[in-house]
């Protein structure tokens, strides 16, 4: 198998598909590695393939650990909006052949991940909001 130059590959990607910044992709495959050992953990040493809701939840912790509350900032500056974008982005990269994937693997993995505000601002707020939350008001 031909060796995979990343960064000349990445440029052909990113000038089919101007949607999602450089940062965004360099991201995802931080947030793979993240989630891969996040797996070898919980399988006792055992490596295996990633699902998309794996890797999303992988890349929730990541965020969370690099970019805390601001993580839904960061990711509109890269032009993420959802989770069906983090797929189109892992796509792109198995298209393009920096990412593998199963025969089970495919873009409806990553429709209905999570909503951004509950994933990455909602561990940041104060207690009282949260019950807030779960009591609406009368009005």
């Amino acid at each position: 198998m031909q060796q995979v130059n990343f960064d000349e590959t990445l440029e052909a990607i990113l000038a089919n598909d101007s949607r999602y910044s450089r940062e965004a992709y360099l991201f995802v495959r931080e947030a793979l590695d993240f989630t891969q050992k996040l797996v070898v953990k919980e399988n006792r040493g055992q490596l295996r393939h990633v699902t998309g809701q794996e890797l999303l939840e992988g890349i929730r912790q990541f965020a969370l650990q690099q970019f805390g509350p601001m993580s839904p900032t960061v990711f509109i500056e890269w032009g993420v909006k959802n989770c069906r974008d983090f797929g189109e982005i892992v796509f792109n990269m198995v298209e393009a052949g920096l990412l593998a994937k199963t025969e089970r693997d495919n873009r409806s993995d990553f429709r209905n991940g999570y909503d951004f505000t509950e994933a990455f601002l909602k561990p940041f707020w104060p207690q009282a909001k949260l019950d807030r939350e779960k009591t609406p008001e009368k009005r």
